[in-house]
Parts: C-alpha cells; sequence; structure tokens
C-alpha cells in the first residue's frame, strides 16, 4: 500500500510540473514592475478556455498532492 501511494504520489508530481509550465505566461514589462501593476488593477477578467482548465487542473493536482503526502506520513507513523 505505502508503494502504491509513494508511485502516485511521483506521478502526480510529475503532472504538477508539466501542468504549471503548459499554462500560459503572463507578459509583465519593466513598466509594470515600476508602476506596481496599477494599470491592471481593473482590467481583471476571468480566465477561459485553456487557461481556465489548466488553473482547475493545477488545483486538482495539488490537492491530492497533499492529500497523498498527508496519507504518505499517516501510514507511515502507524
Amino acid at each position: 500500500m505505502y508503494n502504491l501511494l509513494l508511485v502516485l504520489l511521483m506521478i502526480v508530481s510529475v503532472l504538477i510540473i508539466i501542468a504549471v509550465m503548459m499554462q500560459p505566461a503572463k507578459n509583465d514589462n519593466a513598466s509594470t514592475a515600476l508602476s506596481g501593476g496599477a494599470a491592471d488593477l481593473f482590467s481583471k477578467q476571468k480566465p477561459r478556455g485553456f487557461e481556465a482548465f489548466m488553473q482547475k487542473v493545477t488545483v486538482v493536482l495539488g490537492i491530492l498532492f497533499f492529500a497523498l503526502s498527508l496519507t504518505l506520513v499517516f501510514i507511515s507513523s502507524h
């Protein structure tokens, strides 16, 4: 059981890395660094399409990673 969960944790870890790297990059330039991003304050929009999907996948994989980690700690302590 422990080995199966450990393998699942490794697979989820690799999938998290892939999911984070596939997310679209935010184009921040030098002007937003100097102004503190004040121009983008009122232009926030909900992510749609691929970006929204990748955010949901990342959140689900993060929760799964956390749950598997806690389960492994519980099993190893008993």
